[in-house]
């Protein structure tokens, strides 16, 4: 037996910029599952947070990140700040040319996101954000069917995705969460962003939102914890996606509905009611779905260590998922549909 042992002169050097956001300890554990990258630097502007995350990735804690940026060896950040601080770091991170994964969302809106854009894509730089649904085969098995015309033409899509995790108290550590000040949306807005990802993923023409929002538990005033939104597309489909912190169960997370084919289902099965398929009866998961892709974190983490660019979200997409929940949460204050420009290349 022959342990691989890379040498440290040789490993990809990383630095955590933030370590604010809910899904930190899980990126931790899976920085220390690695053997072929370095975390050399922690802040937070919450000393303590960084201190406890120093220890856990056996790196140091610094008090200043624009010092670590200018490290030479520097290779790539990951940012899990407040979403209000995303701006200010990332552009310091873009002028230091440093790869940076940077946790969903992107930005508070239109403006901070675009600045945000036009700053990495100068700088020629790796991104990645936290769109982990993307890799799930079901997904992508979905995104097959509907760019091959498999459903005719769609009349209307619905997503999910929700959780309990207001009734588990899981926000208490997290409550720069709970405050739209800082993270720039409430329940909706978190959970929701992964599912319109999906959505502009699979629709691209999107012309105008409405939505509801509210808080059947009221735990923190002035964040909301569910949410629907109806979004029309000029294509003629209708699509509405739900998001919240308070649900027990979700049983399906997708339904599309088309002219050719209906399909449903959950985190792990798709079913296709279609004439045109044979064995496609609704009622029988597809088989041969594509092969799962790693996590969206460690998408970023492959990225940097192979130098290849695989599989990552464009800055513009993630931007964009920005621009359109801004919308959906103005179309809410103002009970009102809001215009939305289309997402373009």
């Amino acid at each position: 037996f022959k342990l691989n042992i890379i040498p440290f002169q040789t490993m990809k050097k990383f630095a955590l910029l933030g370590a604010g956001h809910i899904h930190t300890p899980g990126f931790v554990k899976k920085l220390n599952k690695r053997n072929d990258l370095k975390i050399i630097s922690v802040w937070d502007h919450d000393q303590i947070r960084a201190q406890q995350n120093a220890d856990l990735l056996k790196s140091e804690s610094v008090r200043d990140y624009t010092s670590v940026l200018e490290n030479p060896d520097l290779d790539a950040v990951i940012i899990c700040s407040e979403t209000n601080l995303h701006e200010e770091i990332i552009m310091k991170v873009a002028e230091a040319k440093k790869h940076c994964f940077v946790e969903k969302p992107l930005g508070m809106g239109q403006q901070d996101s675009e600045r945000m854009v036009t700053a990495l894509e100068n700088s020629g730089v790796m991104f990645q954000t936290g769109y982990f649904s993307r890799s799930n085969p079901v997904y992508r098995k979905l995104k097959q069917l509907i760019d091959n015309g498999t459903f005719g033409t769609i009349s209307r899509i619905r997503l999910n995705n929700c959780h309990d995790g207001l009734r588990r108290n899981v926000f208490d550590d997290y409550l720069w969460m709970t405050d739209l000040n800082q993270a720039g949306a409430g329940a909706f807005g978190d959970l929701g962003t992964h599912v319109l990802d999906l959505l502009l993923w699979f629709m691209s023409d999107l012309e105008s939102v409405t939505a509801t929002l509210s808080s059947p538990l009221n735990r923190y005033p002035g964040c909301d914890e569910s949410g629907e939104a109806l979004l029309k597309f000029k294509s003629g489909v209708i699509a509405s996606i739900a998001a919240g912190w308070v649900d027990i169960a979700q049983p399906f997370t997708v339904i599309v509905s088309g002219t050719e084919a209906h399909a449903h289902m959950n985190q792990k099965e798709i079913y296709l009611k279609s004439n045109n398929i044979p064995g496609a009866d609704g009622e029988t998961a597809l088989k041969n779905l594509p092969e799962a892709l790693p996590h969206a974190f460690d998408i970023f983490l492959n990225a940097v260590v192979s130098g290849k660019n695989e599989n990552l979200v464009p800055v513009r997409e993630a931007a964009y998922r920005s621009t359109v929940m801004e919308a959906i949460y103005k179309a809410v204050s103002e009970k009102s549909w809001v215009t939305v420009k289309p997402y373009s290349n």
